[in-house]
C-alpha cells in the first residue's frame, strides 16, 4: 500500500514538473519533432509514454544515447502524457529543449 502511494506521488510530481516546463521552458511534442531535436542536439531530455510502440521507443532511445540525452519512461500512457503537457490530444514522445524554471533535468525518479 505504501508503494502505491509513493508511485502516485512520483507521478504527480513529474506531472507538475512537466507543466512547469510547458509554462516556463521550451518543449516539442511528438515523435517527428523529438527525432529532429535529438538529431540537431537541442534536446536535453526525452519523455516516452508507456504505450509507445516498441520499435519507435527503441529508435528514440538509440538516438538519445547517441546524443547523450537522458530518457525518462513516463508511467502513464500517451493520453496522460498529453494531458500533463496541457494539451487535449495524445502525445507519445516529448522532448524538452529548455527546462525553464523546472528542475526536471536534475530529478531522476
Amino acid at each position: 500500500m505504501a508503494a502505491g502511494k509513493k508511485t502516485k506521488k512520483n507521478v504527480e510530481s513529474m506531472n507538475s514538473r512537466i507543466k512547469l516546463v510547458m509554462k516556463s521552458g521550451k518543449a516539442s511534442l511528438g515523435y517527428k519533432s523529438a527525432l529532429k531535436s535529438l538529431r540537431t542536439g537541442r534536446a536535453k531530455m526525452v519523455l516516452i509514454a508507456s504505450n509507445c510502440p516498441p520499435l519507435r521507443k527503441s529508435e528514440v532511445e538509440y538516438l538519445a544515447m547517441l546524443a547523450k540525452t537522458s530518457v525518462h519512461h513516463y508511467t502513464g500512457d500517451n493520453t496522460e502524457l498529453g494531458t500533463a503537457c496541457g494539451k487535449l490530444f495524445n502525445c507519445s514522445v516529448v522532448s524538452i529543449i529548455d527546462a525553464g524554471d523546472s528542475d526536471i533535468l536534475s530529478s531522476k525518479e
